[in-house]
């Protein structure tokens, strides 16, 4: 069993580990427990034999009480304690004490993960963290040593559901798919403020980008209200940029749900966005990446084996990003992708 309790940017940089599982061991059970909110990027193709989800009481649905959510983990730990799995894999690059319960509750003979400072309670093969700073794909992957498995992780990858990918296709204009067209996708939701690029600089990336590239965009935020203290949203923001933007081909593509996105950002050519779970989606789907970090790990939560042009400003406040430099990075990025020119080195890529 590995256990991925986090956000959808960390299950998706866990799936180079279930790929090395898979692997080395292609005749074991491989299973996957999950929460509800980050469990539409591995419901298709990956190398498991069952994904198990449970719903975190912060998610709860409207009307719905904590005692019925707890009811129901309860009844999926019970439900797990029958498959007596070997191990349990505390995904991730650091101890987490809640996974850890899990693990012990469903009764695994053995559990894999690291160490806190704190201790790590419920751990019984503790891997040592690797010798220097590395991706959070590495750092995950590298718990598969407990087993035997010493192989580098490969690419980050996700499948989206065929009937998403239809569902998107019929959004675009009719003549579309006739036309020989670059895409870009364009997300301009970020959960920090501090990855947040302003509006306006959005209008003029786009504007430039549709001058120099005859690019066409699709919009993509985070839905809902700004004021919604669960889950701020981009509604404002969004409608605010498509009134700047009358006359250009640009596509508001409004998500309600994780597969729409996936769905969304698959139609892309390439991708800009800030750090963040848009982010891993589009690397995990393949996609050549402009990405703005504010004040997260660059080294760490970079986009994974796939072309990217990061930008992070020494005041780790993506607003210091300027237009110029957003649309040189993504010039550089085309040019990189269409082997014009070999993609810079990642210690090159920031914006000092």
């Amino acid at each position: 069993m590995v256990i991925r309790r986090d956000n959808i940017g960390d299950l998706i940089c866990t799936t180079p580990l279930l790929q090395l599982l898979r692997d080395s061991y292609p005749d074991a059970r491989i299973d996957l427990l999950v929460n509800d909110y980050n469990a539409p990027v591995v419901m298709e193709g990956q190398p498991v034999d069952a994904v198990h989800i449970y719903r975190k009481a912060k998610h709860r649905h409207a009307g719905e009480s904590k005692l019925a959510i707890w009811w129901q983990t309860f009844k999926l730990i019970f439900s797990l304690r029958q498959q007596k799995y070997d191990f349990a894999i505390l995904a991730g690059s650091t101890y987490s004490a809640q996974a850890a319960k899990f693990a012990n509750l469903i009764g695994a003979k053995s559990v894999v993960g690291y160490r806190s400072e704190q201790g790590g309670d419920g751990v019984d093969k503790i891997v040592s963290p690797l010798p220097s700073a590395c991706h959070h794909v590495e750092a995950t992957a590298h718990l598969a040593s407990a087993l035997g498995i010493g192989k580098p992780p490969g690419a980050v990858r996700i499948m989206v559901p065929e009937a998403a990918t239809r569902a998107a296709l019929e959004r675009l204009p009719n003549d579309a798919a006739a036309r020989s067209v670059f895409r870009v996708g364009i997300h301009i939701s970020a959960r920090k403020p501090s990855q947040r690029w302003p509006v306006e600089r959005f209008e003029a990336l786009i504007r430039l980008l549709h001058a120099q590239l005859d690019a066409e965009f699709l919009l993509f935020w985070a839905p809902g209200a700004a004021s919604n203290p669960t889950h701020p949203g981009d509604d404002d923001k969004a409608a605010v940029l498509m009134s700047r933007l009358g006359g250009l081909p640009v596509l508001p593509f409004a998500t309600t749900s994780l597969d729409e996105l996936m769905a969304g950002l698959d139609l892309c050519d390439s991708v800009i966005c800030s750090d963040g779970g848009a982010m891993h989606v589009a690397n995990a789907l393949g996609k050549p990446i402009l990405c703005f970090f504010g004040g997260s790990d660059a080294t760490h939560w970079r986009p994974w084996n796939e072309p990217y042009q990061l930008l992070q400003p020494s005041s780790q406040d993506v607003a210091d990003i300027s237009v110029e430099q957003a649309v040189a990075a993504f010039l550089q990025l085309q040019l990189a992708v269409s082997g014009h020119s070999d993609p810079p080195a990642p210690s090159s890529l920031s914006a000092r």
